[in-house]
């Protein structure tokens, strides 16, 4: 499959995001990594950004999608087969959620779901339990957006933090190109 495979701002799962992403290269996909202006800028205690962008495309042999004017070609060409989303930030849930478009991610994930296009979501937000909630919602109702299964991170330390699983984010784009939601129970 030819999938993009977004990265927003939860820096702190980034090393998850990544595995899973080189799993997905190992299995045969062809994956270009695709990055929120921040996820792509940003320096943080979780990495300097250079070297999260040069690890990349190492994994992946392809440059990052990282401005608005890149991702907007994505649906005439027909680039992905599946558009994933992990980490999936409280901040991109709402402007999804509301029809904003103004990042490279959300401008791919507009793009891509003009062709009927399957979107992966993997959750990783610290309002999830929070005004977040309602974001998440609206999407798990909308068509054409797959979660991958997601519980609380640490209920006592981060009360209102969700996290998908990253062992089964390639799980959830293989069923999600088949139009099936895979199981939600929590894992």
């Amino acid at each position: 499959m030819n999938i993009g495979y977004c990265l927003t701002g939860s820096f702190c799962t980034f090393e998850k995001s990544i595995a899973a992403l080189e799993r997905l290269v190992k299995n045969g996909h062809s994956v270009t990594p695709i990055m929120s202006e921040n996820a792509y800028s940003l320096n943080t205690r979780f990495g300097n950004a250079v070297d999260i962008q040069s690890r990349l495309i190492e994994i992946t042999g392809n440059s990052i999608i990282h401005t608005i004017e890149q991702a907007e070609p994505i649906e005439p060409k027909k680039i992905f087969d599946v558009l994933a989303i992990v980490p999936y930030t409280g901040n991109t849930l709402a402007k999804l959620a509301t029809g904003v478009m103004d990042t490279s991610v959300t401008m791919a994930v507009k793009s891509h779901l003009r062709n009927g296009r399957c979107v992966v979501i993997g959750i990783s937000t610290n309002d999830a339990l929070g005004a977040t909630a309602k974001n998440i919602s609206m999407l798990l109702n909308y068509k054409n957006y797959y979660f991958v299964p997601f519980s609380m991170d640490n209920c006592t330390a981060k009360p209102k933090f969700m996290v998908c699983n990253f062992e089964l984010v390639e799980d959830t784009i293989n069923a999600a190109v088949k139009g099936i939601e895979i199981d939600k129970k929590i894992y």
